[in-house]
């Protein structure tokens, strides 16, 4: 999913040629020469997610699917009725990642339409193992992973209850798969498209980029007007997400002009690619100095930072997102040498300045 705003530098002024108005959910937007953009509903504070689908001429393809709402499903079945024929079938379903809004419905577009699942191959088996988290009860190292992070014990209880969820959000995903992998190049809807991974959000992010038109389908790798959440998790406590995701952004800089059409997956589609990469870049630097100055004035628990990190109160509703990012913050400081963390009598991690 998702995250929002580390209160970076002033964002660039960006170019929107279709607006700045919501589409219509479930309804198609002719972008460019054979590509769609249509809009599928999400109930979160972000209302809407963007997915694409490019005429193949023989049959169509779809680029993100929504999160698997009935209405999301009803979308689709209305949107290709008149579009998808046995002399023109649905040939694939592409996703640009593994996150609920963008891989849920795809499992149910395969299996009804007979459509091959093209991912990359982290993004793949990352979806196959959160799934089959379903059901199960929170493991010990997570409840402890929250714990060390300051969480009080209802905010632990809900972590119990919620755990598992992942699956609900996605239909059964296909047995096999297409491998998309970075350098890639395929042909679709009459051009040549290539695909740039990024990581940090997500394992192994797809962009695809197509020369010709001068456009990418960034997904939640480049956005125009919020930040994509970039979080440690229980499964790899030490990791270093926010290099990843930096380096992501300096790989799309290199690979993408700047005057490309980015197709983001929320928000509208603008131009001005290399202003809001920089920005993002921007953005995680000013709270890394934000928060070794708060670090300066004493030890702090994950918890304690979340004022210096999004200058504003965090709700439970969010908390874990937010002590992700704050944990990638610290983490990316720890791997450089700026801080250390030690464990407080009452179990929770405290990180110092070093």
């Amino acid at each position: 999913m998702d995250g929002f705003e580390t209160a970076p530098p002033k964002r660039p002024r960006l170019d929107y040629p279709f607006g700045r108005t919501e589409p219509e959910i479930g309804n198609s937007v002719q972008i460019a020469e054979r590509v769609e953009w249509v809009a599928m509903p999400l109930n979160f504070s972000l209302k809407f997610i963007n997915n694409w689908l490019i005429d193949d001429g023989d049959g169509w393809t779809i680029v993100d699917t929504g999160i698997a709402y009935d209405e999301t499903r009803d979308a689709w079945r209305n949107l290709l009725a008149d579009r998808v024929t046995p002399d023109k079938p649905l040939k694939r379903v592409i996703v640009t990642h593994m996150h609920p809004d963008h891989v849920g419905t795809a499992g149910w577009l395969c299996h009804k339409y007979g459509a091959e699942l093209w991912m990359t191959r982290l993004e793949y088996t990352t979806c196959r193992m959160l799934v089959a988290d379903t059901g199960r009860e929170a493991p010990e190292v997570g409840i402890d992973f929250y714990r060390r992070a300051g969480w009080s014990e209802a905010q632990l209880d809900t972590y119990k209850k919620r755990f598992g969820n992942f699956g609900r959000g996605v239909t059964r995903i296909p047995e096999s798969f297409f491998r998309l992998s970075d350098g890639d190049t395929f042909e679709m809807g009459g051009k040549s498209w290539e695909v740039i991974t990024g990581s940090g959000h997500s394992p192994e992010h797809a962009c695809l980029f197509c020369e010709e038109l001068n456009i990418v389908i960034s997904g939640d790798q480049l956005l125009p007007r919020i930040s994509s959440n970039v979080s440690v998790h229980p499964t790899e406590p030490l990791a270093d997400p926010l290099d990843d995701w930096i380096e992501s952004c300096e790989k799309l800089k290199r690979r993408l002009p700047e005057d490309v059409l980015v197709l983001p997956a929320h928000n509208e589609p603008f131009r001005g690619a290399h202003h809001r990469l920089q920005h993002l870049i921007d953005g995680h630097y000013v709270t890394l100095e934000r928060l070794k100055a708060k670090l300066a004035r004493g030890p702090m628990k994950v918890t304690d930072t979340f004022t210096t990190m999004f200058a504003r109160a965090i709700g439970d509703d969010v908390i874990h997102m937010a002590t992700g990012e704050a944990l990638a913050h610290l983490n990316y400081l720890i791997h450089r040498g700026d801080v250390t963390v030690s464990r407080g009598e009452d179990g929770v991690d405290l990180y110092h300045l070093a």
